[in-house]
Formats: structure tokens, sequence, C-alpha cells
């Protein structure tokens, strides 16, 4: 009995890891994308990170309720208008981001070369 509240508590810890783990990428890919997409600033590392965590979530809930990943070269043209929407929706929610609606297709284009260079699978599920 004890060896499966072991094997319990060392998943759990696992789960925080990875999704820590998938923040700091997510952070590094918005960062990037940002530097290299003209129309997409982001002010500060404060508003970096929360961008990333806001993209999670949204990225987390459209899987959720709809199965389709927003990655640009995952899943065709679908993820790639989807992970448009997400950059560009993300200025609603996050003060200090903006990108307007060419950058955010460009910065989609950015964002799936970046990601699919990085290591790890970003998906949660």
């Amino acid at each position: 009995m004890s060896e499966a509240r072991g094997t319990n508590a060392k998943t759990g810890t696992s789960t925080v890891w990875q999704i820590i783990g998938r923040l700091v990428t997510a952070a590094i890919v918005l960062a990037v994308t940002a530097f290299f997409t003209p129309g997409f600033s982001i002010n500060n590392f404060a508003t970096l990170i929360i961008a990333a965590v806001v993209l999670s979530i949204i990225d987390y809930l459209i899987v959720k309720f709809t199965g389709l990943h927003a990655s640009p070269f995952g899943k065709g043209f679908v993820g790639f208008a989807l992970a448009a929407i997400t950059l560009y929706v993300t200025q609603f929610f996050v003060a200090g981001y903006s990108i307007s609606w060419i950058a955010a297709i460009i910065g989609a284009l950015i964002y799936g070369v970046v990601d699919y260079f990085l290591p790890g699978n970003q998906s949660m599920q």
C-alpha cells in the first residue's frame, strides 16, 4: 500500500515539473517569436511569463474542448489559424502584450518554426 502512495506522489511531482517545463518552453518560444516579428511587442519579463501562462491555458482549453492543437505545423491550416488567433487573443488578457493581425499571422509561422526545433512535447492532455 505504501508503494502505491509513493508512486502517486512521484507522478504528481513529475506532472508539476512537466507543466513548469512546458511554461518555460512556451516563454522561450514566445520571446523568440516576439523578437523576430514586426508589430509584436512584449514590454517586460513579467509580461512574457504571464503571456506564456495565458497562451498555455488557451491552448489547453482549445485541446480540451475541440481536440485540436494550436500548433502551426502539427495540424496544418487549422493549427496555423488557431496559433494565429491564440497569439492575437492573448493581448486582451495580458497588459503590455500587443500584436496586430498581420503580426499574429507572421508570428504563428515563426512560433511554429521555433516550436518545431525545440525538444519536448508541449501539448497538455
